[in-house]
């Protein structure tokens, strides 16, 4: 028997405001597993009361759907436990900014996490052995943070966007004079001092982005503003900073706060799945050139486990029907046997997608979601890049 519970502190998490995805420790969740199924995972959509009403129809019905296929009162019991566990979650009304919300929970081991999330899922149920990753790993792919430069030649705002959630973190101006008056400089002279003063507030700008907190760690920077002052500033940028830049993009300084992470979060996640298909580019170039790589479900999981992948990617969206021993964990492709080969253990049917990024998460591999890519579809939906 093999089973890893979650440390104490890390058994009841319900923050008091929306959550970044990024503050959703994945890999510690992907850690959590029993060799029964016990662990309930729910995904509700919660912007609106018709929504949170379709959610809660949606949700009812998988519970008394799940109750009925429960084999025994040795595994009922502690559903049932669960489902009081979660009911409050379920039923409480919507914060403000809230789109979707995620509840993990475990009424034996007294197990309960609840997300609020500024972001939009589709609704889903799941009870399984573990809590049910998956969606909220195409989330964090899509939504990783990244830094906002709104400015002109006389005004700046730094922002971070973070799961649509925009955080402002400076604010800067210079007072520049237009016009000067007869009799005083000369227009020459007006004009250099002019362009020295924006030249030297775009100097401290750069400061200012330089001591922004985390920016490495970042998806990357947009800069956007109405004028030239963008693309100056982008000159001025040390190497180390420019290339983290997702890109320039036009905008007044008037933009409203919404309309400015709308267009932050297209262009980054445009820039995303530019990165997602280099990574498959890549990978076809390793199969095509012989070099490192492994594909199909059975190779890449051998592979995640000798801790050998560089980069685990899969297609979005793609499903590859497996099952896996909830007593050893040992998981593969094809139809689910009576017992497991290796334990005698009981089975359970999977989407392999799901356990080969827990797996990936274990051992610290780069994981990405790849849009519909034609030639990672042919070897399965799943490929990886390896170390060595």
């Amino acid at each position: 028997m093999r089973c890893m519970e979650s440390k104490p502190d890390f058994k009841t998490i319900m923050p008091d405001g929306l959550v970044p995805v990024t503050d959703i420790d994945l890999r510690a969740l992907s850690e959590i597993y029993d060799e029964r199924d016990v662990y309930l995972s729910v995904y509700m959509k919660s912007s609106s009361a018709a929504e949170l009403d379709a959610s809660r129809s949606f949700i009812a019905s998988r519970f008394k759907a799940m109750d009925k296929s429960l084999p025994a009162d040795d595994l009922r019991q502690p559903f049932r436990s669960t489902l009081s566990l979660v009911e409050e979650s379920v039923a409480s009304l919507p914060w403000k900014g809230e789109r979707s919300r995620v509840i993990f929970a475990c009424g034996p081991l007294s197990f309960l996490h609840v997300y609020r999330l500024g972001l939009e899922i589709e609704p889903l149920v799941v009870l399984d052995s573990s809590p049910f990753l998956l969606p909220l790993a195409r989330l964090r792919d899509d939504y990783e943070d990244y830094g906002l430069l709104l400015l002109d030649s006389q005004e700046a705002r730094l922002f971070t966007i973070r799961s649509r959630l925009l955080e402002e973190k400076i604010q800067s101006s210079i007072d520049l004079m237009n016009k000067h008056k007869k009799g005083g400089w000369s227009q020459m002279r007006f004009n250099r001092l002019r362009k020295g003063a924006i030249k030297s507030f775009l100097g401290e700008v750069m400061e200012d982005l330089l001591r922004l907190e985390g920016l490495q760690d970042m998806r990357g920077l947009v800069i956007a503003g109405p004028g030239e002052a963008k693309i100056e500033i982008m000159e001025m940028l040390p190497p180390q900073i420019k290339e983290k830049v997702l890109g320039l993009m036009d905008a007044s300084m008037g933009t409203s706060l919404a309309d400015l992470v709308e267009m932050g979060d297209r262009l980054a996640l445009d820039k995303e799945r530019a990165y997602g298909r280099e990574r498959a580019a890549e990978l076809r170039s390793a199969v095509l050139r012989g070099q490192l790589y492994a594909s199909g479900a059975d190779k890449v999981r051998d592979a995640l486990q000798q801790g050998r992948v560089k980069a685990l990617l899969l297609l979005d969206g793609f499903v590859i029907p497996g099952w896996i021993c909830e007593s050893c964990q040992h998981f593969q492709e094809g139809s689910q046997p009576e017992s497991c080969p290796r334990c005698n253990g009981r089975t359970s049917r999977v989407n392999l997608l799901e356990e080969l990024y827990e797996l990936a998460q274990r051992t610290g591999a780069e994981v990405e979601f790849v849009e519909e890519d034609d030639f990672l579809r042919s070897l399965g939906g799943v490929g990886a890049i390896l170390r060595y």
